[in-house]
């Protein structure tokens, strides 16, 4: 079993020391979805939600968010992201959104934390503006789909039976 990172030889939480390691270029795509009514998605995709345009705030929260991850998450190191996309796509077969968010840096550590916390605030924030539709939204499938860059390489998850 491999050991922690994020801790010391006595336990104690410890934030990794990364300045030996070179910068590489290094990618991290998550994914999550907001799970919803068909008559809430179709709300939210003819624009007519009380608070504006779902999606396009939804995914400005996720860039924000991924910006200030280290702010959030105790023992993230603070990076210079060099790119975060996040797409929202309507997806009829949940019914949903489905949320995909890309993280990019040229730096000492990877970027799963901040597609991970984008794809979070993006779904809790497709949440909070069509909660007065449906309070009974669920937020699932939040997971790492793949990574590359650095000394432990590339990876990517197994399909989900769900996909």
């Amino acid at each position: 079993m491999a050991k922690l990172t994020h801790l010391d030889e006595t336990g104690k939480a410890d934030m990794v020391d990364v300045s030996a390691k070179p910068a590489t270029d290094r990618v991290a795509v998550a994914e999550g979805c907001v799970v919803m009514r068909r008559e809430t998605l179709d709300l939210i995709r003819a624009g007519d939600v009380k608070k504006g345009d779902v999606a396009g705030v939804a995914r400005i929260a996720g860039i924000m968010a991924a910006k200030r991850t280290h702010e959030l998450i105790p023992l993230c190191h603070p990076l210079l992201l060099t790119k975060i996309a996040v797409d929202c796509a309507f997806d009829e077969t949940l019914p949903g959104v489905r949320v995909t968010a890309t993280a990019k840096v040229s730096g000492q550590t990877g970027v799963e934390m901040e597609a991970l916390t984008a794809v979070s605030v993006t779904c809790l924030t497709i949440y909070d503006m069509a909660k007065a539709a449906d309070r009974g939204m669920r937020i699932d499938g939040v997971r790492l789909i793949e990574k590359s860059g650095g000394a432990s390489g590339a990876w990517r998850a197994a399909l989900s039976a769900e996909r």
